[in-house]
């Protein structure tokens, strides 16, 4: 299993801290059945800054460091990176790391309650560059969970969209459970990624995750997730039916349901 998005680099963000915590981790991702993973530390998040450069050289050393410990998890570099005007900029002047570096698919981060105005001139612009946005965790962003149109307006435009596993098992609550599967049917979500963080309370449970998925959806839409996150690897083109709208249906007295 290939897992796209965590927070294993040692001492860079608020994911491990410490060699031991990210060895920790690995043996935890190994159980939940993945061999493969992308390290995507935080980038241009207000608290921490993780260029391209510096994330390349600790991915590297980091492998060894499984290898010498006989851990069977390969790690590659990517990036989770706060949306900013300058991001074309950023990649050109290479600060911005793509998934697996020599792939088009680049991670962007929204801030938890809000989409900025300038989200959809900035998606045209990475898409003329030749780069391809894959938006994460939307189905936690304040804004887009009141204004789901929004994200449909984002994924029609050429933007993907990655859930978070344990968004899906339900461990951020009812709420945020029921717009991922509102997303999943809408054709809103392409890829599942743990972003974990640590091995307590934010964990890996992307074999939960994708159980939850065949139960509901069937293992059509299993295969789809797990193969897209194969091909953002590979930087072949993922797989993506046409988005629909999410109607949202209103209880008594205009109240939204959850």
């Amino acid at each position: 299993m290939i897992d796209i998005h965590s927070h294993i680099l040692p001492g860079v963000d608020d994911g491990a801290q410490t060699i031991e915590e990210s060895i920790a981790m690995a043996e935890a991702a190994v159980a939940d059945g993945i061999d493969t993973i992308i390290a995507t530390p935080h980038h241009k998040n207000g608290v921490y800054d993780n260029f391209k450069y510096n994330i390349k050289i600790q991915v590297a050393e980091l492998n060894r460091t499984f290898q010498e410990r006989g851990i069977e998890l390969h790690v590659l570099p990517g990036q989770e990176t706060r949306i900013y005007g300058e991001m074309v900029e950023g990649i050109n002047q290479d600060e911005i790391l793509m998934l697996n570096e020599h792939t088009s698919y680049m991670f962007v981060e929204f801030p938890s309650d809000s989409v900025p105005r300038y989200a959809s001139q900035l998606f045209f612009d990475l898409q003329v560059a030749g780069v391809q946005p894959i938006i994460v965790h939307p189905e936690r962003n304040k804004q887009l969970i009141e204004h789901p149109d929004q994200l449909y307006s984002f994924v029609k435009q050429g933007a993907f969209c990655q859930l978070t596993a344990a968004s899906i098992t339900g461990q951020f609550g009812k709420k945020i459970k029921k717009f991922s599967e509102q997303l999943i049917e809408a054709n809103l979500a392409h890829l599942i990624a743990s972003d974990a963080h640590n091995i307590t309370s934010r964990g890996f449970c992307m074999t939960d995750a994708y159980a939850e998925i065949r139960k509901q959806y069937g293992l059509d839409m299993v295969y789809l997730l797990s193969e897209n996150a194969e091909d953002v690897v590979a930087g072949n083109m993922l797989a993506a039916e046409p988005p629909e709208h999410i109607r949202k249906k209103k209880k008594l007295f205009g109240i939204f349901g959850s």
